[in-house]
């Protein structure tokens, strides 16, 4: 029953971020605000591919949603918690402003 429902949500959501793996890489960061994560990181707790990741990392950081870092030879990505749409996208992926209640 939970993995329908879940399954479910990851539906809606692709609908209206109008990609699985936007979707996808939304709610993992969101899911793990504060937290920074190399592209390969984000491509297996996501279980995309490179490619896909690459494209919407690159989009979510042009739209300012998310942060890109480098350091020690790597790039690292989290969520931008000072972007407009932070608290909304929160929200829409599940995780309110009341974590108790995700």
């Amino acid at each position: 029953m939970l993995i329908k429902i879940k399954a479910e949500k990851e539906e809606r959501l692709v609908k209206l971020f109008g990609s699985v793996s936007r979707t996808r890489i939304l709610c993992f960061l969101y899911a793990h605000d504060g937290q920074t994560f190399y592209q390969r990181e984000i491509m297996y707790e996501t279980g995309l591919s490179l490619r896909p990741v690459q494209r919407e990392l690159r989009n979510l950081v042009d739209l300012g949603i998310v942060k890109r870092q480098e350091k020690q030879n790597r790039v690292y990505y989290q969520i931008n918690l000072n972007s407009p749409f932070f608290e909304s996208l929160r929200e829409i992926c599940g995780l309110g402003s009341n974590r108790g209640d995700a």
